[in-house]
């Protein structure tokens, strides 16, 4: 099952604590202090990794904590710093606080973000001695640390984004493609997650994402609303699937506007218009068409047939 959102819970180790102790060895009547300092607690650190690819996980556990340092003991000996506690999350994954601030970004691989640092140990009695008082029954607490809540997002990597109505095309065209194979069905919203195809063509290779289809009102919940739109977010291309027997440049105005009420960037993405579904067209009137969507580049396909759909290819390797 594919999950792009989680929010849990974190919470770092608390510190050990001091330790008040004093020498206690034959032959030294009155040892000096040697509480020893408490451990520090143990981090909150998440790690992008290429193996998890889904944030399914956190739909079953919500709580993440990790392991307390140890008290001082004597001897001045320090307590043991808690354990860190790696979370491993996918490559893409955008961590959040609960106002929506961007915490961290883990883009690539192995990139890591410690979320909450482990509380510091408390000090032993042998820091305490003075002059004066060469025998304190002292130390301090370790730090305690609290409790807070974080937002996972997933924001899958890709190089192309494929937009469209529901029944568009959009997988059909993944399938032709890549080596991705969504469910492709005659009826709509077909496609229910979004899909990663990857592409080799004229040896370059490149990653396409394909999300479920929107539908006028999208940004206002309408349809699966615009919940997926952040998958498409990294993408440099967009390629617009339009079905080319229902009004195209009417739907492709709607889908302008929908990704602009969702904030997406589109001055820095460039843009190709895909018309589909050619082969059950007897005439097209191909002219008319580009003058509507001019300044765009503009390609005339068949998913279904795999009609020119080398034209597309060649112009996305060109433009990525």
């Amino acid at each position: 099952m594919f999950i792009d959102y989680a929010k849990i819970t974190i919470k770092s180790g608390n510190g050990g604590d001091g330790c008040v102790s004093f020498r206690r060895e034959k032959f030294v009547a009155k040892g000096g202090p040697d509480g020893g300092d408490g451990g520090r607690g143990g981090n909150i650190v998440f790690k992008a990794t290429k193996h998890e690819n889904t944030l399914l996980k956190f739909r079953f556990q919500k709580f993440f904590k990790a392991q307390n340092g140890q008290s001082g003991s004597s001897n001045n000996k320090t307590g043991k710093n808690g354990q860190d506690l790696v979370i491993e999350v996918p490559i893409g994954t955008v961590i959040k606080d609960t106002d929506g601030n961007i915490l961290a970004d883990l883009d690539v691989d192995e990139k890591e973000f410690i979320a909450s640092f482990g509380g510091e140990g408390g000090k032993g009695n042998s820091h305490f001695a003075t002059s004066t008082n060469q025998t304190p029954r002292i130390a301090t607490k370790g730090k305690k640390t609290q409790e807070q809540e974080i937002i996972l997002e997933l924001k899958l990597l890709a190089d192309v984004g494929l937009v469209g109505f529901p029944n568009a095309g959009k997988s059909s065209l993944l399938r032709a493609i890549s080596n991705a194979t969504p469910i492709v069905a005659p009826y709509p919203f077909t496609t229910l997650v979004p899909h990663l195809g990857y592409v080799l063509h004229n040896d370059k290779s490149f990653v396409v994402a394909d999300i479920p289809g929107l539908i006028e009102g999208a940004s206002q919940g309408k349809g699966m609303g615009i919940q997926f739109l952040r998958h498409i977010e990294r993408t440099k291309i967009l390629v617009f699937i339009l079905d080319i027997t229902d009004n195209p440049k009417s739907r492709f105005d709607i889908l302008i506007k929908e990704l602009e009420h969702y904030g997406l960037n589109l001055q820095s993405k460039k843009f190709a218009i895909a018309l589909n579904k050619i082969d059950i067209l007897a005439n097209i009137d191909k002219e008319n068409f580009k003058k509507q969507f001019t300044p765009y580049d503009i390609f005339f396909i068949s998913a279904l047939k795999k009609t020119n759909i080398k034209e597309l290819l060649d112009w996305i390797t060109k433009n990525i």
